[in-house]
């Protein structure tokens, strides 16, 4: 398969904080940038080739943006799941529901990314090679599927932690079914409390500088150095062990199952 110089990249949550930073970093190197953003002013600024706009919250609104993506996107090289929020923004520190039942970082976190990346699976098939890179987190929780929506004993930081362990359980997934096809998946830690907006407005010190978090992001999207690589796992740069739930092929069996039966895909 060829090496792309030029990659055409779609990233959500591009409008802010390590998306945003991406997004600029990938246009100056370059490649196609495709962003995603929920605010249309914040959109309407960014130096990116074109944008699209939906609330992740909405899997309504995502399917309509999958459907325009396609429409007008002959090609997408790598597909960054970037896109999510904290333990407490929005909504506060109360457990919120999406307008269809599910709860709210579940739902931005990871079920977004799962319907994106199957809505636009056909057509990362078809521009192989290709990537798909979900910027996960060090901060991870063994999913309860009792009580996947939290009903009992909601936190925000657990709901925020389940909810990033299953972006690395769909990757794990991910690479599996796609084997041999030149689709690969990755995950990431992009960096621990990364000076954003959201770890700022969360009253948290900034630990790791954006420049490096845009690197090791930037590394997995891009760069020829990580080509083929598939079914992995990273700390910024280095290749690290998520929570073992990750490894759990019952436990990703049950994750699947879930997903397909919320999203209906």
């Amino acid at each position: 398969m060829c090496r792309r110089m030029s990659r055409v990249v779609l990233i959500t949550g591009a409008t802010d904080g390590i998306g945003r930073a991406v997004a600029e970093h990938l246009v100056a190197e370059g490649h196609t940038v495709l962003a995603h953003g929920r605010d249309p002013e914040k959109l309407a600024a960014l130096p990116v080739a074109r944008t699209y706009r939906a609330d992740l919250a909405s899997l309504d609104e995502i399917a309509a943006m999958a459907d325009e993506i396609l429409e007008a996107e002959p090609r997408i090289d790598t597909l960054v799941n970037n896109a999510g929020i904290g333990f407490t923004i929005p909504g506060g520190p109360e457990r919120s529901l999406t307008d269809g039942g599910i709860e709210l970082r579940f739902a931005v976190n990871y079920l977004a990314g799962y319907a994106l990346t199957r809505r636009l699976l056909g057509r990362l098939r078809e521009s192989a090679p290709s990537r798909i890179v979900f910027v996960s987190s060090m901060g991870q929780q063994a999913i309860d599927f009792d009580d996947v929506m939290l009903e009992h004993g909601y936190s925000g930081g657990r709901a925020y932690c389940q909810s990033k362990l299953a972006q690395v359980m769909l990757t794990y997934d991910l690479a599996d079914e796609l084997s041999g096809t030149g689709v690969t998946a990755t995950a990431l830690h992009p960096g621990t409390y990364v000076g954003t907006k959201l770890v700022v407005d969360e009253g948290i010190t900034p630990l790791t500088a954006m420049d490096d978090a845009v690197a090791a992001v930037s590394r997995l999207a891009v760069s020829p150095e990580v080509e083929g690589v598939t079914g992995a796992y990273f700390v910024m740069r280095q290749p690290a062990e998520p929570d073992p739930q990750a490894r759990d092929p019952e436990a990703r069996r049950r994750l699947r199952e879930l997903s397909r039966q919320l999203t209906g895909l």
